[in-house]
């Protein structure tokens, strides 16, 4: 998989080795601000990794319930630097009179760490209108643990820099769909929302997400607003994570590495067997 433009920075780096110190160059993990605009007004400037920047507006818009679906887009522009590159800023052109159910009250600014920074509360996400996931969807437990091998195999700037979260969708047969990078866990699941928005294939109800890192309370958030029935990562969920998982009916799981998992919620979606 090829690693977007701007995604990767060459630095000149001192290494020290067993005694030995020499001169040499390091691959480094960007991390830009991005100001997405809804229709022209500033909405939020999100430190991110550049690359699918139109899907990580689009995924955006998304899961923080601005809209509902792909035919609300208009048109997703951005605006060139002084040097003909890609800028920082991407405007989402949204039809007449799409609701803005509950808009987000985010501080002007969001770090790469946090996909709920600036929010008023977390009971204003947690009210937002999140519907509980149906129950129809499952997977074989041995299918999923080869998720994790495929998801390493795939993140191209994480081999070069080893300083990005991926998020990934996979069938319930073990087949990867889509994968995205980003120094945020939360904007690589927005770039994947993103994707599946603008490819119309949203509710996702038929597809596992699996994240790199921990399986936080944004994360969750964000897959069920998606639609999607199954979240796994290959460390721990938080408590939050777990009892909006258990509320909503989506499967949660933790742990995922080798041959062992833990499933915190819902688990009659992926202890099935062939």
């Amino acid at each position: 998989m090829d690693s977007p433009l701007r995604s990767v920075e060459l630095t000149e780096v001192t290494e020290w080795e067993d005694g030995q110190i020499r001169s040499s160059s390091d691959d480094l993990a960007a991390e830009e601000p991005l100001q997405i605009l809804a229709c022209g007004d500033p909405l939020v400037v999100t430190m991110r990794t550049p690359g699918h920047d139109p899907e990580l507006a689009a995924g955006f818009l998304r899961t923080e319930g601005l809209i509902e679906s792909r035919d609300q887009i208009l048109s997703i522009h951005g605006q060139e630097s002084m040097e003909g590159q890609a800028g920082n800023t991407i405007d989402v052109e949204l039809r007449d009179g799409v609701p803005e159910r509950e808009k987000p009250q985010r501080n002007f600014f969001s770090n790469s760490s946090c996909g709920l920074c600036g929010k008023a509360s977390i009971d204003a996400v947690r009210t937002r209108g999140l519907r509980a996931l149906g129950s129809g969807f499952t997977i074989v437990a041995e299918t999923l643990c080869s998720l994790p091998a495929q998801l390493r195999a795939q993140q191209s700037v994480f081999e070069r820099t080893g300083g990005l979260h991926a998020a990934a969708l996979f069938s319930a047969d073990g087949d990867l769909v889509v994968l995205r990078e980003d120094i945020g866990r939360h904007n690589a699941v927005d770039k994947v929302v993103g994707w599946a928005l603008l490819q119309n294939m949203i509710p996702l109800s038929n597809y596992v997400l699996l994240v790199s890192g921990r399986g936080g309370f944004e994360i969750i958030q964000k897959a069920i607003a998606a639609g999607v029935p199954i979240v796994a990562s290959v460390s721990a969920p938080s408590s939050l994570a777990v009892q909006l998982a258990r509320e909503l009916n989506l499967t949660l799981i933790g742990f995922l590495r080798g041959r062992r998992f833990v499933v915190y919620s819902c688990e009659s979606r992926c202890l099935v067997r062939h």
